[in-house]
């Protein structure tokens, strides 16, 4: 069910926005070679319990994971692009990481995600963040009143097909709300016209995902990591976003 949320419920919703916004801020700042994923996962914990906050992934488990989640962050290294389950693993100079995080803070959620390149980036890396980032801004600019949800996903394949990159749509952005994943689903393809009318109130996670030369993806053995079936390293960059009548609010905007 497609829920639509008041002005009042929106600015209500600010507090989640924000706090995911500066746990992800941290966790970009304490990445850097060396540091493992675990102490990532401590430190979105430490943040989530010093809030009074909580996580939406610990106990998560849908039809597609093995087990319940078990911890607070996605951390998706290299050929994994999505769910990357946090373990013992100390960052390499020039990994593609990626991470995603969703909070409930006052019964609100927010979710967003973002990539970097740790130590010596390679230029390709670098390139496909900027690609990814620019297809979630335009997909962001397309989440307006009166414009239907092809339209967004319609305006972030555009982006990745100008670079040549093959879209995968089985997992895509989604509402947000009282919980982490809603409806509608938000594809990264799509056809502009199509699908659900906007409209002031619908809160929405956009999400845009590549890799490199393929759009085909494995679970890994942990039964949560999804990762490229050739070997080619991923970005993954996400917001939730409001929609107004006066035009896209982003709630999980970094400083």
């Amino acid at each position: 069910m497609i829920e639509l949320r008041t002005p009042t419920q929106i600015e209500q919703m600010r507090p989640a926005g924000r706090f995911v916004a500066d746990v992800l801020t941290a966790l970009q700042d304490k990445a850097d070679v060396g540091v493992n994923l675990l102490e990532l996962d401590e430190l979105a914990h430490q943040m989530i319990k010093d809030r009074g906050a909580e996580s939406c992934y610990i106990d998560y488990h849908p039809s597609f994971g093995a087990s319940p989640f078990g911890k607070v962050l996605c951390t998706s290294v290299n050929d994994a692009v999505l769910h990357g389950l946090p373990h013992d693993y100390e960052l390499q100079d020039g990994d593609l990481l990626s991470v995603d995080f969703a909070a409930s803070v006052d019964g609100w959620v927010s979710d967003s995600a973002l990539s970097v390149v740790v130590g010596t980036p390679r230029q390709e890396d670098l390139d496909l963040i900027e690609t990814t980032t620019r297809a979630l801004e335009a997909g962001i600019a397309a989440a307006l009143p009166g414009n239907r949800i092809g339209d967004i996903s319609a305006a972030i394949a555009a982006v990745a097909h100008a670079k040549g990159l093959a879209i995968n749509t089985q997992f895509g952005g989604h509402g947000v709300g009282r919980t982490m994943h809603g409806d509608p689903h938000v594809p990264n393809d799509g056809r502009a016209g199509r699908g659900f009318k906007l409209q002031a109130g619908l809160v929405i996670a956009i999400e845009p995902w590549f890799l490199h030369t393929t759009d085909e993806i494995f679970t890994d053995a942990d039964g949560w990591t999804l990762r490229s079936a050739d070997g080619s390293r991923g970005a993954h960059m996400e917001h939730t976003v409001a929609i107004t009548a006066d035009g896209p609010l982003v709630l999980t905007r970094r400083a």
